[in-house]
């Protein structure tokens, strides 16, 4: 049993940390407080292959595994969560069409999604349809020689920036989780339009829209997968997701440590710097000691990806503690900043908004709950 990164995969981590240090890091605050799109941050990251981490060599990619992948966005959030989101993001849309896609799919998405010059974009959620996917009502239906998608999505990550999006829809009876279908879509295509770029709480500089389909026909060959099989896919596909947001919350967490040391260690009052005082010290260690925990869960969930193996609740358990912990760690930064806390012009104010969209994306903290003791309970 080994707790520690190999030789390879240490180095690829440091690669990254370098990279997101230069190009994502310095520009970081002014994307959040303008809620500009880190277009430079992807196009650098673009030339060093990284947006095609998980995508075979053979479709352009760099052909690694996911705990390279998770590995990136947990360097990227310790700069920027943003950034580290649309990688996550982008990168969902590359896994679904990699795993459930033919042939003549990934040959014709997956090299221009690995080089960058087209970003993915993954729809399931609508507005009356979140936790609740298999309620969601934009509906497909089938036409001579291809399909007609009518519908509007909510919280799509990329949504307005986008080359190709991967749109779920229904093409069976209402409720039914096996009537719902994805379809892989073409930015240009007619009828699809971003109609709302949303104003977040976190991530700002994260693109997340509203993205309406009217009249959207598609040939046969946009169905991705099988029809009617598109949420059970989703599903699958989410199990890795959730792997990379607690990726993006253990290194937004490390990063409210690191702040919080650094500022703990100059910070005087009473005579005497602040790190000295003990309550300051304990909330230091548990930042420390719950990051770290984190941490471990998410590269086993990663590991266990890496394996072909099960992973529903390793995973949903990851993203539920890491989540939590980040929010935890970032909050007890503030604290320990006080009044500097509270200013933009200090990290840690950022750190605990985007911390906090890692309890909702890819699923909240209840959802996680649920579907691990779902999990539990198969083991009865």
């Amino acid at each position: 049993m080994n707790f520690e990164l190999d030789e390879f995969h240490e180095g690829f981590r440091k690669k990254v940390a370098g990279l997101a240090r230069i190009h994502a890091a310095p520009y970081a605050r002014k994307r959040d407080v303008q809620g500009t799109f880190p277009f430079e941050v992807m196009e650098n990251l673009a030339e060093e292959g990284l947006l095609g981490i998980g995508v075979p060599k053979s479709y352009k990619g760099l052909g690694l595994d996911p705990v390279c992948l998770i590995l990136a966005i947990e360097e990227l959030a310790r700069c920027d969560g943003a950034s580290a989101l649309t990688l996550a993001a982008h990168s969902l849309a590359c896994g679904h069409i990699l795993q459930m896609g033919d042939e003549a799919q990934k040959r014709k998405f997956l090299p221009a999604m690995a080089s960058g010059r087209s970003l993915g974009a993954w729809a399931l959620a609508e507005v009356r349809s979140g936790s609740d996917a298999a309620s969601l009502r934009t509906r497909a239906e089938k036409k001579p020689g291809g399909w007609v998608l009518n519908g509007t999505k909510m919280f799509v990550t990329q949504g307005s920036v986008a080359g190709v999006y991967i749109i779920m829809a229904r093409t069976g009876p209402d409720q039914d989780r096996h009537g719902i279908s994805a379809f892989i879509i073409e930015a240009d295509t007619p009828g699809l339009r971003p109609v709302a770029r949303l104003d977040k709480i976190g991530c700002r500089a994260s693109d997340t829209a509203v993205v309406r389909l009217k009249d959207v026909w598609v040939p046969e060959d946009s169905l991705l997968g099988q029809k009617g099989r598109g949420l059970v896919d989703a599903l699958g596909i989410l199990d890795q997701g959730r792997v990379g947001i607690g990726a993006m919350a253990v290194g937004l967490g490390q990063a409210a440590l690191e702040a919080s040391l650094a500022f703990a260690r100059r910070r005087k009052q009473f005579g005497r710097t602040i790190a000295s005082f003990q309550a300051i010290q304990w909330m230091l260690a548990d930042m420390a000691t719950e990051i770290s925990a984190a941490r471990l869960l998410v590269y086993r969930a990663a590991f266990l990806a890496a394996q072909g193996a099960p992973c529903t609740m390793q995973a949903s358990m990851a993203k539920l503690y890491a989540s939590e912990a980040a929010t935890r760690a970032a909050n007890k930064a503030v604290q320990i900043h006080g009044g500097y806390g509270c200013l933009r012009s200090y990290p840690v104010e950022r750190y605990l908004r985007d911390a906090k969209i890692c309890e909702i994306g890819e699923g909240t903290s209840e959802i996680q709950r649920l579907i691990i003791a779902r999990e539990l309970m198969k083991t009865i």
